[in-house]
């Protein structure tokens, strides 16, 4: 393992040990709070006292002359208080992570590839005041004056240069963007959303070069106590559906698969409805278990929000993502559509974590 895997490692091995205190004072992290006003465009940018973040942008492409393919854009920030005091500039006070995937199933699995970094020296950075976050020539940024973002990823084998065009307004989860993760509301994150991204550019892979188009949703949360005590994982979903809408949904999971927490979100008609953890019902249809590391995930699902109920079928089963050398989990990170009375409702993503073994943030 190099020196940067190490640091790496050493880093999230402490995020799964430091005790979560209820009490900010106990606590190096900056504490998440109800009430906290977000204020765009600087909540767009990282959040550093914070024990961890993510921006993360999903969505469905389509080439001119092709089947459709799915992508994953992810750039992780962590804190590392345990460097607070060190006065060197070398110092790995803060760690940047990236995933980037590419999901065609002419190819049958996931192309993924992923990068970490230090902060600092201009190499690595996460901006404060915008969107504007970058390892290397990977980087996801928003323009300050067009509002319009662009992400570049170049991995050995695929290439993703898009740009999104926010076509309705940013969707704060929870109450206001304060997003409750269990029963203690001291479990939550700052959260919000930004469904309908418009989305042009260019793919490479396969040895091609390819202009697309299609749509994106993208996150982008930030917590320092994340999962409440007992969760093995989660299930997460965010489609755009047909009809301009969204939906945003996740449960919290212990290690049997019951619900410890749920929440949803639905944009119809220009209007925000919230649900409550009882107004959410997640039933497995069908799993596919990875050959490669034995985890059995539930690539098929039936999710009840409120009096909706919405199937979810993947782009193909293979989705899942190795990410050891950075993050340190195993997950299954894929497109999907979903239908609503059999009938094409929409596009999105779905995150399965936990299966391959219990996560830890």
């Amino acid at each position: 393992m190099n020196p940067l895997r190490r640091r790496v490692a050493s880093a999230l091995a402490l995020l799964a040990l430091t005790p979560r205190s209820d009490t900010a004072a106990a606590s190096p992290y900056a504490p998440v709070l109800p009430g906290s006003r977000l204020v765009l465009p600087r909540d767009h940018g990282a959040h550093p006292g914070h024990r961890i973040e993510w921006w993360y942008i999903t969505g469905w492409l389509e080439p001119s002359s092709a089947q459709p393919l799915g992508f994953q854009i992810t750039f992780f920030r962590v804190r590392q208080p345990a460097h607070d005091d060190n006065p060197s500039r070398f110092a790995p006070r803060q760690l940047l992570l990236a995933h980037a995937a590419l999901s065609d199933p002419r190819h049958g699995r996931l192309r993924h590839a992923q990068r970490s970094a230090r902060a600092g020296f201009g190499l690595a950075e996460a901006a404060r005041e915008d969107m504007a976050v970058h390892i290397g020539d990977w980087s996801l940024r928003r323009a300050p004056d067009s509002g319009r973002m662009e992400a570049a990823i170049a991995a050995a084998d695929f290439s993703l240069d898009l740009h999104f065009e926010p076509t309705q307004p940013v969707l704060l989860q929870g109450d206001d963007g304060f997003s409750r993760k269990g029963p203690d509301a001291t479990h939550a994150s700052h959260y919000l959303s930004w469904p309908q991204l418009a989305v042009r550019g260019r793919i490479g892979h396969a040895g091609r070069q390819r202009e697309v188009g299609g749509s994106a949703w993208l996150d982008h949360e930030w917590s320092s106590a994340l999962m409440p005590d007992g969760a093995h994982g989660w299930d997460w979903l965010g489609i755009n559906l047909g009809d301009g809408g969204a939906l945003m949904a996740f449960r919290m999971r212990d290690e049997s698969g019951a619900a410890l927490w749920a929440a949803a979100s639905l944009r119809t008609g220009g209007s925000d409805r919230r649900f409550r953890p009882e107004e959410l019902r997640f039933s497995v249809l069908r799993r596919w278990r990875s050959p490669r590391t034995g985890a059995d995930y539930p690539v098929e699902l039936s999710v009840a929000v409120g009096e909706r109920l919405f199937t979810l079928r993947p782009l193909m089963d293979d989705q899942e993502l190795d990410s050891q050398a950075s993050t340190g989990a195993i997950y299954w990170e894929g497109a999907v559509t979903a239908y609503e009375n059999d009938v094409l409702a929409g596009r999105g993503y779905l995150e399965l974590t936990g299966y391959a073994r219990r996560l830890r943030i």
